[in-house]
C-alpha cells in the first residue's frame, strides 16, 4: 500500500452482483463520483447535507480501491454497482448541475478515522426503508437544516475523531503486487510490507510466528511465517510469496484490521511507509548508497568484470560504473540506476557469495556484513560476532560496556553500538546495517592487528 492515498484517474465498476456475468465499465473517477451522487441523493437537498454525502461516498469508493478489496480476491474489478454492498452507479445517466459543481470541488478530498492512513470506510443507508450505525442519507438533511455543517454532520454519525483528507494527489494507483515471487534473499518494501502484515495476523493466528526485526529482508524468521500463515489458509507452504499468497495475506490483514468497518483499526504511518528508497541514482547519498557500495564492494572480490568501488555514501561516476558492470554481468538493463530489481539481485548474489565460503573461512579475518539489520531483539550468531568485535574494542575503548557474548541484541548490545557510534561519530542510531558493521570490523582489525606489532612499532591506531 502506498503511504498516501492516490485518487485514480479510472475506477472499473462490475454493472451487477459480485459473481454475476454483467459487464464492467471503467470511467473517470470524478464522473463516476457525480454518477454515485446523482443516483442516491437529490439536488434540491441543503447544501451542507450534499456535501457530507459526497466525502462519505468518495471515502466509501477509496477504501475500496486503496484496500485492493475486490482486486485482492482475484476481480478485475474495483467495485460493483450493487446498492446492498457498495453504492448504486446507473451507467449513462445524467448528472445534476449543482452535484457535478460540488464533485469537482470535493473529489480529491476524503474522511479518514483518527490519525489513520486509509481512506475510511463510509457506511452508509437511505434512513427511511432502511437504519444503519453509518450515515443516514435523510438524517443528514435534518441535520442540515438545524445548521448542522457537513463536517458536524459527518461527527454525528461517524464520531468525533474523523479529519477531512484535502487535495489528495491524483494519478494511476501503485498495483498492490509489484508482479515479483519473493523468496529467500528477496530485499525491499514488499519483504517489509509481508512481514508487517503477518505480525498482524499472528495476533489472531498465534500459530505464525513473529519476524523480528521487521527490516525488508527475506530471511529465515520471514520464510518460516510465510509457511506458517500458508498452511493456516490452505495454500501451497512452498515459503514463496507469489501473486497469491501475496493477495492472500492482504485480505488478512485487512479483515484482522477491520479497514473495510466501521470499527476500524486503522492503518498507521508505520505500517504502510517504507524503509527502502525505491531508486538510488547518480546524485544520491545517504546510508542507503554505503549499504549499495558495501554490497557491490564484496560482489566485485569474486567477480573480476565488476569494477571496485569506494565506500563512502555517494553515489558518484565511479558508483555508476559498478552498477552498470553488474547490471551487464548477471542480465539485467543496464542503466546504472538501482531500482529495486538490482537491490534483489545484488542482494542474493551477496548472499550466495557468503554461503559457497568453506566453514572456517573467516577465522583469522573479520566477517562481512551479514546482510541483516541487527538491532534491539536480533538473535544468532551473527549477534554473538558483533557482541565478541565489542568487547575487543572495548578493551582499547573503556567507554564502551563489556557484553556477555550470548547471542541476543538486548539493551546491553543497543548501549555498546551507541558508545562505539559516539566514539567514532557514525549515524547514531542504535542499529548495526553495512555501514556500522564495517566500522566496527575495520576497527576491531586494526587493533587486532596492532596488538601484534612488534616493540616499539606503531600499533595501527591512536592510544586513548
Amino acid at each position: 500500500m502506498p503511504v498516501t492515498p492516490t485518487i485514480p484517474n479510472y475506477i472499473t465498476v462490475h454493472l451487477g452482483p459480485v459473481d454475476s456475468d454483467a459487464p464492467n465499465v471503467t470511467v473517470p473517477y470524478v464522473d463516476y463520483i457525480k454518477n454515485v451522487a446523482s443516483s442516491e441523493i437529490f439536488p434540491t437537498w441543503p447544501e451542507s447535507a450534499l456535501r457530507a454525502n459526497i466525502y462519505a461516498q468518495n471515502s466509501f469508493a477509496l477504501n475500496r480501491i486503496y484496500t485492493n478489496y475486490y482486486r485482492s480476491r482475484g476481480y478485475d474489478f474495483d467495485i460493483t454497482n450493487s446498492i446492498g454492498i457498495d453504492q448504486s452507479f446507473v451507467n449513462n445517466r445524467d448528472i445534476f448541475e449543482n452535484i457535478s459543481a460540488l464533485v469537482d470541488e470535493l473529489f480529491t478530498d476524503y474522511i479518514v478515522k483518527g490519525n489513520s492512513i486509509e481512506p475510511f470506510f463510509a457506511a452508509y443507508c437511505d434512513g427511511r426503508e432502511l437504519t444503519c450505525p453509518g450515515l443516514e442519507q435523510w438524517g443528514t438533511v435534518a441535520l442540515a437544516e438545524q445548521g448542522y455543517t457537513p463536517y458536524e454532520i459527518l461527527q454525528y454519525y461517524y464520531g468525533d475523531d474523523i479529519n477531512i483528507v484535502t487535495d489528495a494527489p491524483i494519478g494511476a494507483p501503485i498495483a498492490s503486487w509489484d508482479g515479483r515471487t519473493l523468496g529467500f534473499g528477496s530485499i525491499g518494501n514488499s519483504v517489509q510490507q509481508v512481514q508487517i502484515r503477518l505480525n498482524r495476523i499472528s495476533k489472531n493466528f498465534p500459530a505464525i510466528p513473529k519476524i523480528y526485526p521487521v527490516n525488508g529482508i527475506f530471511d529465515k524468521k520471514t520464510e518460516d511465517a510465510v509457511r506458517a500463515y500458508q498452511q493456516a489458509f490452505d495454500l501451497p507452504a512452498d515459503g514463496l510469496v507469489g501473486k497469491d499468497t501475496w493477495y492472500s495475506i492482504q485480505r488478512s490483514f485487512n479483515a484482522v484490521k477491520r479497514l473495510n468497518d466501521l470499527a476500524t483499526e486503522g492503518l498507521s504511518r508505520d505500517e504502510v511507509e517504507g524503509i527502502f528508497n525505491s531508486v538510488l541514482e547518480e546524485g544520491d547519498s545517504g546510508p542507503e548508497v554505503y549499504e549499495l557500495q558495501y554490497l557491490l564492494s564484496l560482489v566485485a572480490e569474486y567477480n573480476n568484470r565488476i569494477p571496485s568501488v569506494t565506500i563512502d555514501g555517494i553515489f558518484g561516476p565511479s558508483t555508476r560504473n559498478s552498477v552498470e558492470a553488474f547490471q551487464s554481468a548477471y542480465d539485467q538493463e543496464t542503466t546504472g540506476i538501482v531500482s529495486i530489481g538490482t537491490w534483489d539481485r545484488l542482494y542474493r548474489e551477496y548472499i550466495g557469495i557468503l554461503e559457497s565460503l568453506p566453514q572456517g573461512y573467516f577465522d583469522s579475518i573479520t566477517v562481512p556484513y551479514p546482510g541483516n539489520v541487527l538491532r534491539l531483539g536480533s538473535t544468532g550468531d551473527d549477534v554473538k560476532i558483533l557482541q565478541e568485535y565489542l568487547n575487543y574494542i572495548a578493551n582499547t575503548y573503556t567507554s564502551i560496556p563489556k557484553l556477555d557474548v550470548d547471542g541476543v541484541f538486548g539493551i546491553g548490545t543497543e548501549r555498546a553500538v551507541v558508545a562505539y557510534k559516539e566514539i567514532f561519530g557514525i549515524d547514531p542510531t542504535p542499529i548495526v546495517g553495512a555501514s556500522a558493521w564495517n566500522s566496527i570490523t575495520s576497527t576491531y582489525r586494526d587493533l587486532f592487528d596492532g596488538s601484534r606489532a612488534s616493540n616499539g612499532q606503531y600499533p595501527g591506531y591512536d592510544i586513548g
